[in-house]
């Protein structure tokens, strides 16, 4: 019984039995055997831009993926993932070694690029030819290979020094612009008290109007007239006020919303002041955004130089 298990294992069954996968087994004992008559192309490549490794390979969409490796820190598993992302026409995608063995998804590619190794997309195999043995990080080729990586030693060198000028030169533009804003802060804040007293006078008048309408109409309904009179009156009244309601909608394409009717006229009242008082509201803001745009770069630059990294770039505010 140990001869015959020992000669499937290794394949050299006469009669195993099939799965639906193409998958064989024997007893105990299963053989992946799916990928050993499929198609093989050519249609791969490995090739090293700024000192890593970018996997080229035709899609089953017809198009080209271009995946950039870290081999001590990519896994099979996250190409696999990355190939299925990039064409949702991947329905299957492993990778075996040279033996047809499938390569476990937790292994690293600094382990699969030592060797050469096989990619089974759709069940169409790509060969993929390796570089040879070892580290492949370390791999350059080329003059932009070269600048690249010493671009990156003298930022790692010159970082802090960067940062802390970077730092200087924002705070010189966030007291700058505070002191533009300074004068047209004051006028606008004084206009904005304005508006606001308008636009809540204007809600006042309002409910004063329907106070003295609903008192005027219940005087004439039990003191001088009857109901009878009266419900004809109430009515036109009523849909009267429906067209003024729908006349608003019209003009301003607007619901009749209390808090989007006081906004509205708020800005009306702030604007009609500001054109008398020659107020530009466009540099306002335009000096407003870029504070908000400083701010924001100092406590992004803050972090980093807290943290000790490298900031996004951030924007130049003239």
């Amino acid at each position: 019984m140990f001869v015959s298990r020992s000669v499937c294992r290794f394949g050299f069954c006469r009669s195993p039995r099939k799965t639906h996968d193409g998958i064989y087994t024997s007893s105990s004992v299963w053989i992946l055997s799916r990928y050993s008559s499929r198609p093989t192309t050519k249609d791969v490549s490995v090739r090293y831009s700024f000192g890593r490794p970018v996997l080229s390979v035709r899609l089953p969409a017809g198009h080209e993926g271009r995946f950039t490796l870290t081999p001590m820190l990519t896994t099979v598993g996250d190409l696999l993932r990355d190939i299925a992302a990039k064409d949702r026409g991947v329905h299957s995608a492993v990778l075996l070694n040279g033996d047809g063995q499938r390569i476990s998804s937790c292994t690293f590619m600094e382990t699969v690029l030592n060797k050469d190794f096989q990619l089974v997309i759709n069940d169409v195999t790509h060969n993929v030819r390796s570089f040879g043995q070892g580290p492949s990080h370390e791999h350059v080729s080329g003059v932009d290979d070269v600048k690249y990586m010493v671009r990156l030693l003298h930022a790692a060198l010159t970082l802090p020094q960067r940062q802390h000028a970077k730092h200087s030169e924002l705070l010189v533009k966030q007291e700058k612009l505070k002191e533009q804003l300074k004068p047209l802060e004051t006028v606008k804040v004084q206009m904005a008290k304005d508006a606001h007293s308008k636009a809540s006078m204007l809600g006042w008048v309002g409910l004063a109007y329907l106070s003295l309408q609903g008192g005027f109409l219940g005087y004439l309904t039990w003191n001088v007239f009857e109901w009878d009179t009266m419900e004809p009156v109430t009515y036109f009244i009523t849909y009267t006020t429906s067209m003024i309601f729908f006349s608003y909608y019209m003009l301003t394409r607007q619901d009749f919303f209390c808090p989007d009717v006081h906004d509205r006229q708020f800005l009306h009242f702030f604007y009609r002041k500001a054109s008398h008082q020659k107020f530009d509201v466009v540099k306002y803001n335009e000096l407003r955004d870029k504070l908000a745009q400083v701010d924001d770069d100092l406590q992004k630059l803050r972090s980093a130089i807290r943290l000790q990294k490298p900031v996004n770039k951030v924007q130049n505010v003239s």
